[in-house]
């Protein structure tokens, strides 16, 4: 029979993580016929034996390929596919049990050609893991833009969680070499190409993000020095909130001058902003320490990227620089 669905999950080097995943899937509910391909991108540590564990009881295509980045393996895998809906994953989720059948319900009385799902933490995850989820989800932090609102006109699927339909990808070419930011910029070229682009709020993911402090801090500066990369490739889809990380960690350091001058109002505001975002952790994580952490979470998270876009908004928007010459990094030659 042919599958409805095809999953898509790029891997380097993580055997472990797609053990974890495929056994989350082992316990799909009420899921229609799918089939799993699992693309080895040039990894050393394999995950063709854990393929092998798991072929008697799921539907797994297994493939290696030399490194090209993960843009280039979903489009191999998506070449690949048998059906007509190809769902992208990181190796780094776990599916809760009503995962696919929460997606196969919405696109049943919903046209839509690229969708996403929400991401949240697991209660097995570290502290650590838990307190950057929700710097990286919460309403307080990045105004629900990850998933966390019911608007899909903008919607942005992220390559984590994301589904897109045969049509859609064949006529666009799939992903570019960028990343971070290959997600967002398939997005933006299908709306150009007349394409539709949902959000799934109840198609939701534990997203792992398998990353240290310094880790973190790394991703999230890429995150803001592609940004101003795509606002050039796509005139037009520049947001002002995309200032805000910036803006949020130059208003912390003046506010810190102004504090020693002896003019605290500004300090204390900041100090109101993180004690409510604490305690809003604190209080749906069930531990004051993670509500501890998330303030270093934050922190990260806006230095980071603030950082990143203003360097890259320097050399891409000002100097006019070209982008794969002046970040070779965040691009994966082919």
């Amino acid at each position: 029979m042919q599958p409805l669905y095809s999953f898509v999950i790029p891997v380097y080097n993580r055997p472990q993580e797609v053990r974890e995943l495929l056994e989350s899937m082992l316990s799909l509910e009420n899921a229609p016929e799918y089939e799993i391909l699992i693309i080895e991108d040039g990894s050393s540590e394999k995950a063709d034996l854990v393929c092998e564990q798991f072929s008697e009881k799921l539907k797994i295509r297994y493939f290696f390929k030399k490194n090209s980045g993960p843009g280039d393996s979903r489009n191999f895998g998506m070449r690949q596919a048998a059906s007509d809906y190809f769902i992208i994953l990181d190796s780094d989720v776990i599916l809760p049990p009503d995962y696919l059948q929460q997606v196969h319900s919405f696109l049943q009385t919903t046209k839509c050609d690229c969708f996403g799902g929400p991401d949240a933490s697991h209660p097995s995850f570290s502290d650590v893991q838990k307190a950057i989820d929700y710097s990286m989800t919460s309403f307080f932090t990045t105004g629900g833009i990850r998933g966390g609102k019911k608007a899909v006109d903008e919607f942005q699927p992220r390559s984590f969680n994301m589904g897109i339909a045969r049509r859609a990808f064949e006529a666009s070419g799939g992903f570019g070499s960028i990343h971070p930011g290959e997600d967002p910029d398939l997005s933006l070229r299908l709306k150009k190409l007349g394409f539709s682009t949902c959000l799934i709020p109840e198609a939701r993911v534990f997203h792992k993000r398998r990353i240290d402090w310094e880790k973190f801090y790394l991703q999230v500066q890429k995150f803001g020095m592609v940004r101003p990369i795509l606002n050039k490739w796509h005139p037009g889809t520049g947001k002002i909130t995309y200032w805000f990380p910036l803006v949020f960690i130059l208003g912390l350091i003046f506010s810190v001058f102004l504090f020693v001058l002896g003019y605290p109002f500004l300090i204390g505001l900041y100090a109101i902003y993180f004690l409510v975002t604490a305690l809003d952790a604190a209080i749906k994580q069930k531990s004051f320490y993670i509500g501890l952490l998330v303030v270093r979470a934050i922190f990260t998270q806006f230095s980071g990227y603030g950082w990143g876009f203003l360097k890259s908004y320097i050399a891409i928007h000002l100097q006019h620089k070209d982008p794969e010459k002046t970040f070779p990094k965040l691009f994966f030659k082919k």
